[in-house]
């Protein structure tokens, strides 16, 4: 199976440059078929002029050529594409996070048990006019939970779901290992695809390039990666949230200035756009744009090399969390769009209360642990990604680290090479990114095993899954998981929350509002998200 892992490492890489995790047949069109062939186009087809056969030009803060499988994908664009373009069972609303049924006819009542049956929507058809079966649900089950091929999804699903079973064309049973209600939500997760086109030879490549057939309000027209992803309203849908937009075209635009300048002006060539950076906001504002802000899990965050001293010392780690000062970072690089975080979670989430270990800024306790630790005299270069608002950061965490002896470099680079030296196992002292674990969902559960765990991808950079305080998190964190009392849960869920704070191997130092502008006089029903990209399943025309 060497061609899973090669894809797997393949995987990693485009998760981590596309996703805002830092901050992946015949009715199908000839260009589609091609994927990534053909000419590149941005141009907008009567986007601006409004009424129902108008094309609705949105600006994409982040790259398009990602992976589009589902079950492996964090890329922002394709995420949010894709929940155009697929349905789970159930989907959630993109803001509340409440599940629906999508494919499914109705969200089970009871989620106490070990069995969850569905029934599937008649007459759902996929984008190639085929029906969608209980067969095409099995398919991307067994994909996600089969233990030979390496998938983002199998995380999300492996530790609580035994099996998917067909009990006729119609229906199927998922069977649990043990109750677990807070599953439910992360089946949007599990998008359906047809087992006809991608039970082919080489079909999962093909997803991966950005080839897409779902059963969802709208079908993918062409892929242009670099460029544009285009879409139209999928007539035969059936479903609950039905297509406003008989056009769609999706710019991919990750500089700032030409994203701002797409959607600004009399001239403006698009009606939405996400990753507005905060100096352009009254700019937008005072143009007639309505731009609002999602506060939600997206952060910064510092991971250490726990095997390059001193940052195998706790005391050292938490030094350099103490020294960093977050109120000045909040006002000068985030424009007052943010948080100094005060736990691993975000203070919306239900499962938040204030960590025991709060790093507010103290350069005194700062320098009293660096002497505790036996640490004088140290440089540390900060590897960290380009992205705009991590960088904006980083000069108050040089500054506040320069002001109690730590003599500091920034490094920033590429976000793929920045862990592609992760991959490749390379030497680091720290490393500053950017997360969102919020365009998975609110669970706590999935969030925190998506950044810790023995096999997690986060903790081989960090080299930390092998200390005597990881082992206990791990159990601790499996314990919760598998708790029946959700009260209990949630208590078991906090309290390990505080090991992670004290530990601050992979922790936040803010999180941040991410901004969306829109043009009112064109779109209503938007909702700004807080997490990358854009849904505009309940938007239309105003």
């Amino acid at each position: 199976m060497r061609d899973v892992t090669d894809h797997s490492a393949l995987h990693r890489r485009r998760f981590l440059k596309y996703s805002g995790a830092l901050g992946v047949a015949g009715a199908l069109s000839s260009s589609l078929a091609a994927c990534s062939s053909g000419p590149q186009s941005t141009n907008d087809t009567g986007g601006g002029k409004g009424g129902k056969d108008a094309t609705l030009t949105a600006v994409i803060g982040y790259g398009n050529d990602g992976s589009w499988d589902p079950t492996q994908t964090a890329s922002a664009f394709a995420m949010a594409a894709n929940s155009h373009i697929y349905e789970g069972l159930l989907d959630t609303d993109p803001i509340s996070r409440e599940p629906y049924a999508a494919l499914a006819t109705q969200v089970p009542g009871d989620l106490s048990g070990t069995s969850w049956k569905f029934t599937l929507r008649a007459g759902a058809t996929f984008h190639d006019g085929k029906p969608v079966t209980a067969d095409d649900v099995v398919f991307v089950f067994d994909r996600i939970l089969d233990p030979k091929t390496q998938t983002l999804g199998k995380g999300f699903f492996a530790s609580w779901l035994k099996e998917v079973r067909k009990i006729d064309a119609s229906n199927v049973e998922l069977v649990l290992k043990f109750p677990f209600p807070e599953g439910i939500a992360r089946l949007t997760l599990a998008k359906i695809m047809p087992k006809h086109v991608f039970s082919r030879p080489g079909a999962w490549d093909d997803a991966i390039k950005g080839k897409a057939v779902g059963s969802g309000p709208y079908r993918q027209t062409a892929h242009h990666p670099k460029s544009n992803t285009t879409f139209e309203a999928f007539a035969a849908y059936n479903g609950p949230r039905k297509p406003a937009f008989k056009k769609m075209n999706w710019l991919t635009i990750v500089d700032a200035a030409p994203r701002v300048a797409k959607i600004s002006g009399a001239s403006a060539g698009a009606q939405i756009a996400d990753n507005i950076p905060y100096a352009n906001i009254e700019q937008l504002r005072k143009g007639g744009m309505t731009v609002e802000g999602g506060a939600g899990m997206n952060n910064l965050f510092l991971m250490f090399n726990t095997k390059h001293k001193p940052f195998d010392d706790v005391r050292v780690r938490q030094a350099l969390h103490y020294a960093i000062d977050t109120g000045k970072m909040v006002e000068v690089a985030l424009h007052g769009h943010g948080k100094p975080s005060s736990s691993f979670l975000n203070e919306g989430n239900p499962v938040y209360r204030p960590a025991k270990t709060v790093y507010g800024y103290d350069p005194q306790k700062a320098k009293q642990l660096l002497k505790a630790a036996g640490v004088s005299g140290l440089k540390i270069e900060i590897l960290s990604v380009n992205v705009s608002w991590i960088v904006d950061c980083l000069p108050t965490i040089k500054a506040s680290w320069d002001a109690i002896g730590v003599e500091t470099t920034l490094s920033p680079q590429e976000t793929t090479a920045v862990f592609t030296k992760m991959d490749q196992k390379q030497d680091y002292q720290v490393v500053a990114a950017a997360s969102n674990p919020n365009q998975f969902g609110l669970d706590a559960d999935l969030i925190m095993h998506y950044n810790y765990g023995p096999e997690n991808l986060w903790m081989q950079y960090a080299r930390w899954a092998g200390d005597p305080v990881a082992k206990q998190l791990f159990k601790d964190m499996d314990r919760a998981t598998r708790e029946p009392d959700a009260d209990k849960k949630k208590t078991m869920i906090q309290d390990y929350i505080d090991v992670v704070a004290e530990q601050a191997v992979l922790y936040p130092v803010v999180h941040n509002e991410l901004m969306t502008a829109w043009d009112p006089r064109k779109l209503t029903g938007i909702r700004a998200q807080p997490y990358p990209g854009i849904n505009l399943l309940q938007a239309k025309w105003a």
